[in-house]
């Protein structure tokens, strides 16, 4: 894996702006592509769903014709169980093609797309995107802000297709906001790498505006109770603390976690002055003592929302089909073609719909493939780190939760994971090694 990524081919410059430009759309579609569902072009609701995946499409037939390999063994045997499964499925599970097709395209599409950016973007691709997304954090802060006080009939609450209400559960009257996304999940997971940028940048201060980096940082730690999101607060707690392990490693910034602690408790304290942070803040700990008390505290919420089921999974795999229910089969989408009704068929954890639709054989096969090159970003980055390069280890920080068990069936959920785990790749060259 790591020759086939990290080992430079002479390409064009042109040829390699031009790619660079791709993965930049695809960025802004995944961050933008609920707006238009909701607010601009609500009548191509559906079809708006699958928006980024012409633009994969086009890069893949691109790379082909411009002969840049990004083809490894992760996708040989992530597309050999795929071709297994969806003639499986064709004449043995569901045998709706249009089902397996969508679910298909996950392997196909969006998988491979982690490595095209990782052979396309280098370290500074990255800080240059990190900039960006802090940029973006400050006025999707203001936005989920908006969400949170507004009546669901508000037109900035407004759902997918022109429907009304696009919150969800929260508490205290409140929903959790969708932002800029076709769901609050896509909050959760924008945020989440909004932390990651903003740890890094305030050890390295250099890389971007102070001010910015401010209202960001304000951005971030207000998210987290208006997002009423247990999922982000875990988040940021563990990149967090991959940062603190990561400063131990530089001698010259040891004094910098102790800045970041103070600075961020400065920040939360100063806006727990404020009335409208300290509703946000009243109802995020209402939610997290109503799910501590219905799922057994915090220590049982971390692992039920991070491991999400995984032991269960595997537990009860042997009560699948051998070949599993049919690619597609255990996402909404394919749920809504073949019951009519949105729902989850097999399992709403990712490994549960993975087994359920390929098989205890298959599925664990691409649990493997996921788990495997976990482990072998997670070697990178820590010798990376010891080599006083963080940026790589604070950016596993989200992909270590993401990558192996992130939820593939939700296109915005699945975008974030391509996205931050191309991302880490990319964090592993210089530009000089492109």
């Amino acid at each position: 894996m790591e020759g086939t990524l990290l080992k430079s081919t002479e390409i064009n410059k042109t040829i390699i702006s031009n790619f660079k430009n791709g993965i930049w759309i695809y960025f802004f579609l995944l961050i933008f592509e609920g707006a238009l569902r909701k607010w601009l072009l609500p009548q191509l609701a559906n079809p708006l769903l699958l928006i980024r995946d012409p633009l994969v499409i086009y890069l893949f037939l691109s790379a082909s014709f411009n002969r840049i390999i990004f083809f490894n063994s992760y996708l040989f045997y992530a597309f050999l169980i795929v071709a297994i499964s969806f003639i499986a499925t064709l004449f043995i599970g569901h045998g709706n093609i249009f089902v397996a097709i969508y679910g298909a395209r996950i392997f196909l599409l969006h998988f491979p797309m982690i490595f095209l950016i990782g052979k396309i973007f280098d370290k500074e691709d990255v800080i240059k995107m990190g900039r960006v997304i802090l940029y973006i954090s400050i006025p999707m802060g203001i936005l989920i802000a908006v969400q949170f006080f507004s009546p669901q009939s508000a037109w900035v609450n407004k759902g997918i297709g022109d429907s009304i209400g696009g919150g969800f559960s929260g508490a205290m009257g409140y929903l959790r906001p969708p932002g800029t996304f076709s769901f609050t999940s896509g909050t959760t997971s924008f945020f989440s790498l909004v932390a990651v940028f903003v740890f890094y940048f305030w050890i390295d201060t250099s890389k971007i505006n102070r001010i910015i980096l401010l209202f960001a940082t304000i951005a971030l730690i207000a998210s987290i109770p208006f997002s009423i999101s247990r999922s982000l607060f875990f988040q940021i707690i563990i990149s967090f603390a991959f940062t603190i392990i990561g400063i131990n490693f530089f001698k010259a910034n040891s004094n910098k976690g102790i800045i970041i602690v103070i600075g961020f408790s400065a920040i939360a304290l100063l806006l727990s002055l404020f009335d409208i942070f300290s509703i946000g803040l009243e109802a995020f700990y209402t939610r997290l003592e109503r799910a501590n008390t219905a799922e057994g505290g915090i220590e049982s919420v971390f692992l039920d929302r991070y491991l999400g089921g995984m032991i269960n999974a595997l537990n009860s795999s042997s009560n699948q089909p051998f070949l599993g229910y049919g690619l597609g089969y255990g996402t909404n989408v394919g749920s809504n073609i073949l019951t009519n009704k949105r729902s989850f068929l097999i399992s709403e954890g990712e490994w549960g719909r993975v087994i359920g639709e390929l098989g205890p054989i298959l599925g664990i096969g691409v649990i493997l493939i996921r788990v495997l090159m976990t482990i072998k970003l997670a070697s990178w980055s820590w010798n990376y780190l010891k080599r006083k390069d963080i940026l790589p280890w604070i950016i596993f920080s989200f992909t270590l939760f993401v990558l192996p068990q992130g939820g593939w069936s939700q296109p915005t959920s699945l975008g974030f994971c391509v996205l931050i785990s191309g991302l880490l790749i990319a964090s592993f060259k210089t530009s000089e090694s492109n």
